[in-house]
């Protein structure tokens, strides 16, 4: 990495990154073709695209799920590439489509955001403060759950989980925080509650964020920038006034553009 590149305020880089399945058989699938991006500290980008376009891959790759058949992987200027993915995981906050994953459904709330803070060893005890942080904490999602603390999390709704879980996975705020269609299982009331949680803690600790969604108009109204990705490259990239500016309308159009194609994602086109 030359000295420039340090002198960089880029969270992080993907330098040619791809990735292809079950190579050279009949069920060859190229997820992601030698892919570019940067994101600056402090970015919150969010990203549709079709079906299949690559959007989960790209997450899986970036957290060490798998590992990229070329390119690099750089997060605040070291080379995570080939870096195993619990070790990436201290770094690293994730939240699911699935609100069932993220937290210990035997274990109380008051447990799983201990486990999450990491503070002591497994033999230490939840003392006065932390319950006291972990109520403070809690009432910002405005479910009662700060009255529920010692109750398991498998009692918890869907919705209650997910923003139990994004609250875990921002008690140390990470370097980066990937959130993979979090709240496509939730319903609407309960959907808006957890997107405005999640602006919330992005913008208090300025975490940069990368956010698949299936919604175009949540799209438009998170975060600062857009990808739209069709067969693992990033065919449109907004930000700023031009962002500011679009309409859901006019996002169907860009793509169409860049993709040559029309938008097959039944689920983007229907919300």
């Amino acid at each position: 990495m030359s000295k420039n590149d340090k002198n960089n305020d880029y969270k992080l880089e993907l330098r040619g990154i791809s990735k292809t399945f079950n190579p050279g058989t009949v069920h060859e699938k190229r997820a992601i073709e030698h892919l570019d991006l940067k994101l600056s500290t402090g970015d919150f980008v969010t990203i549709i695209g079709s079906n299949g376009a690559g959007k989960s891959t790209l997450f899986h790759l970036i957290c060490g799920d798998f590992y990229p058949d070329t390119g690099e992987i750089i997060l605040n200027h070291e080379n995570l590439t080939f870096q195993p993915a619990h070790i990436r995981a201290r770094r690293i906050g994730r939240l699911y489509q699935d609100p069932m994953r993220g937290s210990a459904p035997g274990m109380s709330i008051e447990e799983n955001l201990f486990l999450a803070a990491g503070w002591g060893g497994v033999f230490s005890r939840i003392g006065k403060s932390d319950r006291e942080r972990f109520r403070e904490k809690l009432s910002l999602l405005g479910m009662g759950l700060e009255n529920r603390m010692r109750q398991p999390v498998g009692l918890l709704s869907g919705g209650q989980r997910q923003a139990l879980t994004l609250l875990m996975a921002t008690m140390n705020p990470p370097e980066l925080l990937l959130l993979d269609e979090h709240t496509a299982a939730l319903d609407p009331a309960t959907a808006e509650k957890v997107l405005n949680l999640t602006r919330a803690i992005v913008e208090e600790y300025q975490i940069t964020t990368m956010m698949v969604t299936h919604n175009m108009r949540n799209a438009l109204d998170m975060g600062n920038r857009t990808f739209m990705m069709n067969h693992g490259e990033i065919v449109l990239d907004v930000s700023g006034e031009e962002r500011r500016g679009l309409r859901v309308s006019d996002l169907l159009e860009r793509f169409r553009a860049g993709a040559g194609k029309e938008l097959d994602n039944d689920r983007i086109l229907l919300s």
